[in-house]
C-alpha cells in the first residue's frame, strides 16, 4: 500500500517535468533556427520540433486525471460541503458516505466506459503529429478515473473508521515541521 500513498504526486512531477523540458527544447530551437549562422540555421530548420505542442497536450490531460485522484486523496477537490456541513453529526456522517459513494460509483463508471472505449478503439486511429495510437492517450481515462474510484473508497473507509475527512491547509508544508522541530531541538542544546 505504500506504493500507492504518492503515485500521484510522481506521475503528476515526472509528466510535469517531462513537459517543461519538451516545452523547453521546443522554444530553444524555435528561437535558435531565427538566427542567420550558415549551416547551423539550415540543419536546425531541418528538425521538426511540431510534435511537441501535441505531445504537451496530451501529458497536461494525463496530469489532469491523476491530479483529481490526488485532490480527491488529500481534501483538495471541488466539493460543495456547506449544507451538510450545518447538518447534525449523525446526518452528516451518512450523507458524507453517500456522496463519497457516489464519488466512487460515479469514477468507477467512467473508468469502465473509458476501458470499453480502449478496447473498442482501431488502432488505425492514431494522433495527428505524433501518430501514436490514440488508445495510449486515453489510457488515462481507465487508469486515472479507477484510481480516483480507489481513492474516493480510500477516504470513505478512513472516515468510517475515524470519523475525519482529509483536509488541505494552503499554509502547511509537508517536511516543513520536522525542520522546524530539529531546529528548536538544537536552540534548547
Amino acid at each position: 500500500m505504500k506504493l500507492l500513498d504518492h503515485l500521484e504526486e510522481w506521475l503528476i512531477a515526472t509528466l510535469m517535468g517531462a513537459a517543461t523540458l519538451v516545452v523547453f527544447v521546443a522554444v530553444v530551437h524555435r528561437y535558435l533556427s531565427g538566427l542567420a549562422i550558415p549551416g547551423v540555421q539550415d540543419y536546425l530548420i531541418s528538425l521538426n520540433t511540431s510534435w511537441a505542442q501535441e505531445l504537451c497536450i496530451f501529458m497536461f490531460v494525463w496530469m489532469a486525471k491523476f491530479g483529481a485522484a490526488y485532490g480527491v486523496r488529500t481534501g483538495i477537490h471541488v466539493g460543495v460541503d456547506v449544507l451538510i456541513n450545518r447538518m447534525n453529526p449523525r446526518w452528516r456522517g451518512r450523507f458524507v458516505v453517500i456522496g463519497l459513494l457516489a464519488g466512487a460509483i460515479f469514477t468507477g463508471v467512467i473508468g469502465s466506459l473509458g476501458a470499453y472505449l480502449i478496447w473498442h478503439l482501431s488502432p488505425d486511429q492514431t494522433s495527428e503529429v505524433l501518430e501514436i495510437q490514440m488508445r495510449y492517450v486515453y489510457l488515462c481515462l481507465p487508469l486515472g478515473s479507477w484510481l480516483m474510484c480507489f481513492r474516493f473508497l480510500q477516504v470513505m473507509v478512513h472516515f468510517l473508521r475515524t470519523g475525519e475527512l482529509p483536509r488541505h491547509d494552503p499554509a502547511h508544508v509537508e517536511g516543513l515541521d520536522d525542520e522546524i522541530n530539529a531546529a528548536r531541538a538544537g536552540e534548547k542544546a
